[in-house]
């Protein structure tokens, strides 16, 4: 293989310790993907019965990963292991991010809702960081994606003015929340108004429910769930309602059981993505995924979470546009191949699976990827004489312009991240 200008070179694999989160919405270790790749990974005794919610596959700072020497013992970080060898990321993520990994890799168990959130464009990010830094960590935009590993949940981007107006009819609660005047002027808005127009109506509709007084939401929210239980006993509730009811259970008296009324319900097959663009309203409700970001941890709440709400951020912030987000079903590279591309620079993922016995060759690429194996064992080969023996919980660091051979000796899956194809097409 040969980088930019020309020269063949052999780089080898690296293999990683990564961190794991205990996040309470995890879900328990016994069932919990994330806690099985954990001890796989590492090498430690999960408990079974405590929440593990995410792998962290990267270099921040919040859950680095090390590098592990021959002999099992964890060494250096990733972090500063790139920083001292920058030429392992590619002339051109140097350039454009300098010596780090533009990209966090995840593996999330979810068993209960995480919080209503949004994440900060850059310039958001950045004053934010400067004004609050105790709570927004860095200075970074966090555009994501999420690839569902089994049935997924998510509540994603506003419901369209049609079925707002609906909400409005239908759910009494809401309208006691926002109001008569707010929930008149959802009414009386058009359905032939264009995006633009609406949207000053959803926000100042979504702000004066998410800032309503706690007594005042905790009244609403127990007359809804009182309402539901009686309704339910004449009538089949709808996929929203019941899933309002699961979220009361999870946080009681939280604004976030209303506002999920204003949300879309998503619902991803394993193989199925969503992206999540900057100051767009989600909360993942169940299921297990990879995720990708940009490398930061910025985070925007304002409900279903015990945690740190910012609602006048949140409610400021947010693009206000309607209708079901794109799903993405990824573009088959090869049989065993399918790679997910998001509108963003900093990543990609591959999802390759693999049948015994069988090889696929990733090329070489001017950046670093990361390798996940999920499932099943096998070797990758770089080139060099050297076989690395790959099983379930292993996490390889490559360099940039390194081709990977992957053989199976049982049904192997794996997922890779990288920067995006595009990034280097368009440089």
């Amino acid at each position: 293989m040969e980088d930019s200008n020309g020269s063949t070179i052999h780089h080898s694999l690296q293999k990683l310790h990564c961190s794991v989160k205990n996040y309470d919405w995890g879900l328990p270790g016994q069932l919990s993907h994330v806690a099985k790749l954990s001890e796989l990974n590492s090498g430690f005794q999960f408990d079974p019965m405590k929440p593990y919610a995410e792998l962290w596959i990267g270099t921040h700072d919040s859950g680095p990963s090390f590098l592990v020497s021959d002999d099992g013992e964890e060494s250096v970080t990733l972090k500063d292991w790139i920083f001292n060898n920058p030429d392992l990321l590619g002339d051109k993520v140097v350039q454009k991010w300098g010596s780090d990994l533009p990209f966090l890799f995840k593996v999330l168990s979810v068993g209960k809702a995480l919080s209503i959130q949004a994440h900060p464009d850059k310039e958001l990010a950045r004053r934010l960081h400067k004004l609050h830094p105790d709570v927004y960590k860095d200075g970074n935009h966090k555009p994501e994606m999420a690839l569902a590993m089994t049935d997924f949940e998510a509540l994603c981007g506003f419901i369209t003015l049609e079925e707002l107006k609906a909400v409005i009819h239908n759910v009494p609660e809401v309208v006691d929340l926002v109001g008569d005047a707010n929930a008149d002027l959802v009414l009386q808005t058009s359905d032939q108004s264009d995006e633009e127009k609406v949207k000053p109506v959803l926000q100042a509709v979504f702000t004066h429910l998410m800032s309503t007084s706690k007594e005042s939401v905790t009244e609403a929210v127990n007359r809804l769930i009182n309402r539901l239980q009686l309704e339910s006993e004449v009538r089949p509730l709808t996929e929203k309602e019941l899933l309002v009811l699961r979220l009361e259970t999870q946080y009681p008296s939280d604004i976030g059981v209303i506002a999920a009324f204003f949300l879309n319900h998503v619902k991803l097959n394993p193989g199925e993505a969503l992206f999540l663009g900057a100051n767009e309203p989600h909360a993942y409700l169940s299921g297990e995924c990879i995720e990708c970001m940009a490398t930061s941890d910025n985070v925007v709440r304002a409900g279903l979470t015990p945690k740190y709400i910012d609602v006048p951020t949140l409610c400021s912030m947010l693009t206000y546009k309607q209708g079901i987000p794109e799903i993405l079903q990824g573009v088959s590279m090869n049989p065993y191949v399918n790679k997910y591309i998001p509108p963003f620079e900093e990543f990609e993922i591959d999802h390759c699976t693999l049948p015994k016995g069988e090889r696929v060759v990733f090329p070489a690429v001017p950046g670093p990827s990361i390798f996940l194996v999920t499932a099943g064992e096998g070797t990758m080969n770089t080139g060099s004489p050297e076989v690395y023996e790959i099983t379930e919980g292993d996490v390889l660091f490559a360099p940039a312009y390194t081709e990977i051979s992957v053989a199976s000796e049982s049904e192997l899956h794996l997922y890779r991240t990288g920067i995006n194809s595009k990034f280097f097409e368009e440089s």
